[in-house]
């Protein structure tokens, strides 16, 4: 499948319809992780991202612990909801997992104390930019993907689940699968409201 950047950018949407049918080999997938892995961009070239791909039964796990971890906090008559979201995300066949390396964040704050306060920033921003890159990556594949955020709920599960570093923060979680259903509507807000020129 091939598109150019504009068409990926305008075409990258949250899609919750997705199954396990494997429409994209895992090594593609690793591939383009890896690629983005390597070349997205980060502050002081920190490279402090680090990231977990999940197939399979470890994929599963995931979502296990995370209506597990939501079983404690969500009132029993309200739990359908909430389970009916989680079975989505396990449908699909992998998710990626975003971390930020806390010690590579806490070593550039000690040797650049001018810009204490803003390196923590500067982090969140590179995963970011990163979760874009792989999301739009994985719908130029042809996949359906979203970007989910049960941290810090389901740090400590995860955690020992797939023997993280204690210094890994964990960011975000993206499950993605063969799409069955497209994205919903989506309002976009006037861009003369948002969009200052100057000639």
């Amino acid at each position: 499948m091939s598109k150019d950047f504009y068409e990926a950018v305008r075409d990258r949407r949250t899609i919750y319809g997705i199954d396990k049918e494997k429409i994209v080999p895992e090594d593609r997938i690793i591939k383009v992780v890896q690629g983005a892995v390597k070349n997205a961009p980060s502050a002081f070239n920190s490279q402090s991202a680090r990231v977990v791909v999940l197939f399979g039964k470890n994929h599963d796990k995931l979502w296990d612990i995370t209506e597990a971890e939501l079983k404690k906090i969500v009132p029993a008559e309200n739990f359908s909801k909430t389970a009916e979201k989680i079975d989505s995300f396990r449908r699909g066949y992998g998710s990626v997992l975003f971390f930020e390396d806390q010690d590579v964040v806490s070593e550039l704050q000690k040797k650049f104390p001018t810009y204490k306060d803003k390196f923590p920033i500067w982090s969140q921003q590179g995963s970011g930019i990163l979760q874009f890159i792989i999301w739009t990556s994985l719908e130029i594949e042809g996949l359906g993907v979203s970007l989910q955020h049960y941290n810090p709920l389901i740090d400590k599960e995860v955690r020992k689940t797939y023997k993280i570093p204690d210094n890994w923060e964990l960011i975000a979680q993206l499950p993605f699968g063969k799409p069955i259903s497209g994205a919903g509507e989506k309002e976009i807000m006037p861009l003369e409201d948002r969009i200052k020129i100057f000639k």
